[in-house]
């Protein structure tokens, strides 16, 4: 009986394209005539295909893995919960790492998924992972689901409405009096960070207000990058009275830089982060935050990515139920008339 081996050297091809072209994979990018070749050759050499090893391979490991940025920060707790209950609820177990293995890692997603480990991965990148680079290291028959992000792929996400929360964080402030209001927002090529701003600008001009460059930082969410920020801002001439903080490990970060500098908060400048998490109620002044539904990202993320493996489509999801959350603390009051 003929080889795999023997219809590729037949068709000119490897054998991973001549497995794949028999066994009907549509992922498989090659020109038609590539295909003919295959098929003609398996028919030339009466190639019957080995369907228990098929069968064998395409057994599922019922394994799903989440991938985040940094697996230590509270931020991902509601994720992790929302993922890691709709993976129970449809028996399957599920993994934790981090997103910097698959940046260093260029065959890790291939290598998990090739060798049967996992059925699939639900990734939150890192900001300095492109669309392109995230393509270069994804094969193409893995199923994924990104989570908070989008690329123009099309794989598959669930997102966050960003821009809405943008929204709800900066007309708090407004609606507190405040006219001078800044962002510390994340990279500019972050379509996260574009859709917060997009709610921070929209905000503005609905009260009548313009964006100022000057007001605006696009560093990063990391402690240290908006603590930098946040005294950069300060150093304006007017200084805001007022900054959302488009992501709360940073604004945990800014607070810290605005305290050390010898600001009052709310006093001198408030400030609101979005995004909640436990250490929020703990700085001090506590934070304001906007709550997202990082919980119901998770475990939308988690059914998306079972439809896919059931053979549905790829879909993007805004979860936009439940709406972002005001949590009031007391990192924000009205603006001192003095300042």
């Amino acid at each position: 009986m003929a080889t795999l081996t023997e219809i590729a050297r037949r068709a000119g091809v490897s054998v991973s394209v001549a497995s794949r072209v028999l066994n009907g994979d549509p992922n498989l990018r090659t020109r038609p005539e590539t295909r003919e070749r295959v098929v003609q050759a398996a028919k030339d050499l009466n190639y019957t295909a080995n369907y228990a090893g098929r069968a064998l391979r395409l057994a599922r490991s019922k394994a799903l893995a989440l991938i985040v940025p940094d697996v230590s920060t509270p931020l991902f707790a509601d994720l992790l919960a929302g993922a890691a209950d709709a993976s129970g609820e449809q028996d399957h177990t599920l993994l934790l790492g981090r997103s910097d293995r698959v940046t260093a890692g260029g065959d890790l997603v291939r290598r998990l998924v090739g060798e049967g480990r996992v059925d699939g991965f639900v990734l939150q990148r890192s900001d300095d992972l492109s669309d392109q680079a995230l393509e270069n290291l994804v094969a193409n028959d893995a199923r994924i689901v990104l989570v908070a992000s989008r690329t123009p792929r099309r794989r598959g996400s669930v997102v966050l409405d960003d821009v809405a929360g943008g929204r709800l964080a900066t007309e708090h402030l407004l609606a507190l009096g405040h006219r001078r209001v800044a962002l510390i927002g994340g990279v500019e090529r972050s379509d996260i960070a574009r859709r917060r701003e997009q709610g921070y600008t929209e905000a503005l001009h609905d009260a009548g207000l313009r964006k100022r460059d000057a007001w605006v930082t696009r560093l990063g969410y990391s402690p240290d990058v908006a603590a930098a920020a946040a005294r950069s801002l300060m150093a304006t001439s007017p200084a805001p009275t007022a900054i959302v903080v488009a992501n709360v490990n940073g604004a945990i970060g800014a607070l810290t830089a605005l305290r050390q500098g010898g600001f009052d908060i709310p006093g001198d400048v408030s400030v609101i982060a979005i995004h909640d998490q436990w250490m929020a109620a703990h700085t001090w002044p506590p934070l304001t935050t906007v709550k997202m539904p990082f919980y119901e990202v998770g475990y939308l993320a988690v059914r998306l990515l079972l439809d896919q493996l059931a053979g549905a489509p790829a879909e993007d999801i805004v979860v936009r139920d439940p709406a972002p959350l005001l949590i009031l603390r007391e990192s924000t009051g009205a603006p001192n008339s003095a300042v």
